[in-house]
């Protein structure tokens, strides 16, 4: 049986994320929707995470790999057979005599039993084939975790980018009413002669591309709606929404924590670490098909020529039988299929490493993002003051004559443009908010390993530096 030595990822883990954290009392838990304070966004999570297809997909698949299990559960287990049959049954008479009379000979012959078989477990090959069937099922439970995280996640998404459009189809309207009044302004400063008819054609022009954008944001409205009730399971027809506005939404603030109590709130890493164990006991299942296989075989039953004699005793019969199998030649099989788990196992442990680089990623960019988008939306605000005042300003002006109209459309355009910039950084701060959420796990919490009292993926670590370990669980015991 070929030597196998476990898996050993090791990720250095830093002590605290470098992005700068906002101070807040906020633990994230899965109640995370309620930080949005909206109720209408809590009633379409909920919708979603009872009604989504994606969802009833990934139970489904829980169900699969509940069944699977419990068939690698019964190959521990002995096989019992029940038999009871009849056989009536004639042989021509010229199997006795060469010649006539030939006379039939007549029999039946009844017989009731059982047989059982069982194989023994001693090299622990389907102890580790359930073992690893029972991993992969709890990877499904962890998938069905993520899906329903990213289905949240994605009806709050498309929940802000129908309010910023209807926010932007609100600016439109007033940016229109503003570029409206200007122009009127400006044809009655035409009328006294001290306006041209090119002043006019650029302000309708600047007219014209303000009621042009209106179109493009009801569609944006519209096609993300559409989008949003297919999350949630429903047709888009009738479908409507109350909120208006992301003005009505708070902007949540979620503590990070510590990058090592990222292994327990990430259900992808936990699918992870389950796909390990998984892989682990497959290479402990092919290596022990190395070795022996014993087998047990009994039966017994009654047989007996006719039916009332069938329950007698001296119509019993029964067997036993005792049997060992050792590989001798297969052409390399075997070894193939330990090749094979063993790189598979090495395949899990890169893809496994890559899920725990990419979740501290994620969280440490969530972080950068929800510190400059706060930023970004605080200085938006000081340039839509700032242009708003310019604004007022040079319609005065243009009352009074005393302003030209390069000068009048260039404040104009930078009031509008603020405006838009200001929209954005506020759908930029909700979206990187609900990114923090979802790099955090969404409240997701894996159980801790009991034996050890810490999360399942934390090894101690004897050098110097901390590392992150993901290891798969000893392998089974070999004599």
């Amino acid at each position: 049986m070929p030597a196998h030595a476990p898996v050993d990822l090791a990720i250095p883990e830093p002590q605290q994320f470098e992005a700068l954290q906002i101070r807040t009392n906020h633990v994230l838990t899965k109640e995370w929707p309620q930080l949005f304070g909206s109720k209408e966004l809590e009633g379409l999570i909920a919708l979603a995470l009872r009604d989504n297809p994606d969802i009833g997909a990934a139970l489904a698949r829980i169900d699969q790999s509940q069944a699977l299990t419990q068939q690698a559960d019964a190959l521990l287990l002995p096989t019992i057979n029940g038999s009871l049959d009849a056989v009536q049954s004639m042989a021509p008479g010229t199997l006795k005599r060469r010649e006539p009379p030939f006379n039939a000979t007549r029999s039946k012959q009844f017989s009731a039993g059982a047989n059982a078989s069982y194989l023994l477990d001693i090299w622990g090959r389907y102890r580790s084939l359930y073992s690893a069937q029972q991993a992969n099922a709890q990877a499904t439970v962890y998938d069905h975790q993520s899906v329903m995280l990213a289905t949240a996640s994605a009806v709050t998404n498309s929940y802000f980018i129908i309010l910023s459009a209807h926010d932007r189809i609100a600016l439109g309207r007033e940016n229109i009413a503003t570029a409206q009044r200007i122009l009127d302004a400006i044809r009655g400063r035409l009328s006294v002669g001290t306006a041209s008819a090119l002043d006019v054609a650029q302000q309708e022009s600047v007219l014209a591309a303000q009621k042009a954008l209106i179109p493009q944001m009801q569609q944006q409205a519209s096609q993300t709606r559409n989008l949003l009730a297919i999350l949630l399971g429903r047709p888009p027809e009738g479908f409507v929404l109350a909120a208006k506005s992301l003005n009505s939404l708070k902007v949540p603030l979620v503590q990070a924590g510590l990058p090592s109590d990222l292994l327990r709130q990430r259900p992808d890493i936990a699918r992870a670490e389950a796909l390990m164990l998984a892989a682990s006991a497959n290479v402990e299942a092919s290596r022990a098909a190395f070795l022996p296989s014993f087998s047990l075989t009994a039966s017994g039953g009654l047989e007996s020529m006719t039916l009332k004699t069938l329950l007698s005793p001296h119509a019993a019969a029964n067997s036993l039988l005792a049997g060992v199998s050792q590989p001798l030649f297969d052409g390399g099989n075997l070894t193939a299929q330990y090749q094979g788990e063993t790189a598979r196992e090495a395949e899990t442990a890169a893809m496994s490493r890559k899920t725990v680089l990419t979740a501290l990623s994620d969280v440490e960019n969530a972080l950068i993002a929800v510190e400059q988008s706060r930023r970004q939306e605080m200085l938006e605000q000081e340039v839509v003051n700032a242009s708003r005042r310019a604004t007022l300003i040079s319609e005065e002006r243009l009352k009074a004559g005393t302003i030209d109209i390069v000068t009048l459309l260039a404040v104009q355009q930078s009031l509008f443009q603020a405006q838009e910039n200001l929209l954005s950084s506020r759908l930029q701060r909700l979206q990187a908010s609900l990114g923090l959420i979802e790099a955090l796990g969404g409240g997701f919490q894996k159980p801790q390993d009991e034996a050890a009292g810490r999360p399942a993926l934390m090894v101690p670590q004897k050098s110097r530096d901390a590392t992150i370990l993901l290891s798969p669980s000893p392998p089974v015991q070999t004599p």
